[in-house]
């Protein structure tokens, strides 16, 4: 299939998870077979065109205008996308369908639905309603609307777990058949690369300290406060640990005070922003890996540490709990509780044992279910429903000769009854002379 993709993240643009799941989805289809041209938002220094492992790749400059808030920038690149789209689809002998990223290209990939009468499927990574548990201002609500109105401007919805759909139909009240879940994926071979030159275990923890790990956006929503709120229990019971919270956020410069109020500034790491290499060294060397977020669409974090081969604790709570099973492949604590991450964190440090097992469990459910080969097929699974859908649902003739097919059918059918077994066969004709007829005489003879 030839594909049309909008999505305002793209490496090495990278704002949240997005950027990641887009390219690894897009490489995957490439390799599948399909045909995908991606646009995205690029920079000065960006090529506007690239073949990124099979993908067409497309980086656009938003205008040179001064936004006055976030929102209107959006509007101003959903504007650029557009412009850039319509010379490229034309370009184009064909185009099968449109899938949008997130409500930050919404306009876009409507406006193309309706200017070519293409399909258009939506992926909703997570809502405005469920990362502020409600909406609180007319921002909040604003985006929600948008939200809303692509998934009902979709054909399908694609989510990333049962959480995410039962939130769609809970706050957007979407019907689950216009829905389908098809889970993030990770890329196993990364995570098994090692000697990267610049990096060793030393600069992060000192010799004989194990590593408990964090990465992400430093929001309320992931969680951070409540690592540091497990951190004394959690020396009080093993004191060789040092805790490695990497990530950038609005909420950084509070954690490192509430740190250093507690007294824990030099047994908590705070690394900042950290590109790739590092993070996957980090998962590596890692002792646990710890997720505690109040919401959490899919974690698609929780795959990198699963694929280092670190075992996990997650709070129980949207994906992270469909991904892991307590005991089995991680551990769960409840959300919010630094009290019950800190237990789950102390078990692994004292039982090995119980961390090798729980990681080689986890390891081998994502070689069968999360590999991007994988999710690939499930996606490529909904594009075709959509385009069958799609196709069955439209004329397969033009009007014309739709019309010339009915009157060569309805002649026929006369004559093989006969003429005069047709009442008014000839009345058409003879009513056609008489009003020539009539019009000689003059309209009121």
């Amino acid at each position: 299939m030839r594909i049309l993709m909008f999505s305002w993240e793209y490496p090495p643009r990278s704002v949240g998870g997005l950027a990641q799941h887009v390219y690894d989805l897009t490489t995957a289809l490439a390799k599948a077979g399909d045909e995908v041209h991606l646009i995205t938002v690029g920079d000065a220094q960006s090529k506007e065109h690239e073949n990124v492992n099979g993908v067409n790749v497309y980086r656009l400059q938003p205008y040179n205008l001064s936004a006055p808030d976030f929102l209107t920038w959006i509007l101003q690149l959903n504007l650029r996308m557009v412009e850039y789209a319509v010379p490229l689809v034309n370009s184009l002998a064909e185009i099968d369908l449109i899938h949008a990223h997130d409500w930050l290209v919404a306009y876009a990939g409507r406006a193309l639905k309706q200017a070519y009468r293409l399909p258009l499927i939506a992926t909703i990574h997570a809502t405005e309603y469920g990362r502020n548990q409600g909406l609180h201002n007319d921002l909040q609500r604003y985006i929600s609307d948008v939200e809303w109105w692509l998934t009902y401007e979709a054909w399908r919805v694609i989510v990333c777990s049962c959480y995410m759909e039962q939130e769609l139909t809970r706050v957007f009240q979407l019907p689950t058949d216009k829905i389908r879940i098809v889970p993030n994926g990770v890329d196993l071979d990364r995570y098994q690369r090692k000697g990267v030159e610049h990096l060793s275990r030393e600069q992060y923890a000192a010799p004989g300290e194990k590593i408990v790990f964090f990465v992400g956006r430093l929001v309320r929503e992931k969680g951070a406060e409540i690592i540091l709120d497990a951190v004394p229990k959690v020396f009080q019971y093993y004191s060789n640990a040092k805790f490695v919270i990497a990530g950038k956020g609005p909420a950084l410069d509070y954690l490192k005070n509430k740190a250093s109020d507690m007294g824990l500034y030099d047994r908590v790491y705070f690394t900042g922003y950290i590109d790739d290499d590092t993070r996957d060294f980090l998962y590596r060397e890692a002792d646990v890996a710890i997720f505690p977020s109040l919401y959490e669409p899919f974690g698609m974090v929780t795959l990198e540490a699963m694929a280092a081969h670190t075992p996990v604790v997650v709070s129980d709570v949207g994906g992270l709990g469909e991904i892991v099973q307590h005991e089995t492949n991680g551990l769960k604590c409840y959300p919010g509780n630094p009290n019950s991450l800190a237990d789950n964190i102390l078990r692994l440090l004292h039982e090995p044992e119980l961390a090798n097992r729980l990681a080689e469990r986890a390891y081998n459910d994502l070689r069968k279910q999360y590999t991007w080969d994988e999710i690939a097929y499930q996606t490529r699974d909904v594009y075709a429903d959509v385009h069958d859908n799609y196709e069955s649902s439209i004329p397969k003739t033009d009007s014309g000769l739709a019309e010339v097919d009915l009157q060569e059918n309805m002649s026929q059918g006369i004559a093989d009854m006969g003429r005069y077994a047709v009442p008014g066969y000839l009345m058409g004709e003879q009513q056609n002379k008489e009003l020539a007829e009539t019009a000689k005489r003059g309209r009121y003879h």
